[in-house]
């Protein structure tokens, strides 16, 4: 793999995961929800802003019938979480009976994931599935089930392919780790 070095504000950041290997493991993950959603006709809703390129992704390979929506919650300020969820744009749809499937850029504590399922479950959806592109088993703090999964990492602060370091890198096609 080649090593690039990106500098984005103050901070200095190296290569981590390639856009083949992220390519790689969302094909792998739609695989897997296209079998196991078969006939359900799912909601994935979006969470903004850090998923916009996974989930773009990640629907260019379901092949079952399926809809899409995007809510927006935020709970970063620059690299450390407030650990206060702050829901900006909610949903609109009606996910009565629905199958959704929430997909997430990132689980790291689960706390922003517990609201989120906590404010879908009072809209009655018939199943609710998880799907991250990253999750951080070393520090979850919520019990969540994560079906869907790309890529477990270590505490480490990234950035790119929609995860922003202070608003800048999401457009990155690589995911990039905080060198100290």
């Amino acid at each position: 793999m080649k090593m690039s070095i990106v500098k984005i504000k103050d901070k200095t950041f190296k290569t981590s995961i390639t856009q083949e290997e992220i390519q790689q493991r969302i094909k792998s993950l739609a695989a897997r929800i296209n079998e196991d959603m078969a006939g359900k006709n799912p909601l994935f809703l979006s969470v903004l802003n850090g998923s916009f390129m996974f989930t773009a992704d990640l629907l260019r390979q379901v092949t079952i019938p399926c809809e899409v929506s995007f809510v927006k919650l935020a709970s970063y300020d620059g690299v450390l979480s407030t650990g206060k969820i702050k829901e900006v744009i909610g949903l609109n749809d009606d996910i009565t009976g629905r199958t959704v499937v929430i997909v997430e850029d990132i689980v790291d504590t689960g706390r922003t994931m517990r609201k989120m399922l906590n404010s879908l479950t009072v809209r009655h959806p018939k199943e609710i599935h998880i799907c991250t592109l990253f999750v951080k088993p070393e520090k979850l703090e919520e019990p969540l089930d994560i079906e869907y999964a790309a890529f477990s990492i270590p505490n480490d602060f990234i950035v790119g392919y929609g995860l922003d370091y202070d608003q800048q890198g999401r457009n990155l096609n690589e995911i990039y780790t905080l060198v100290e």
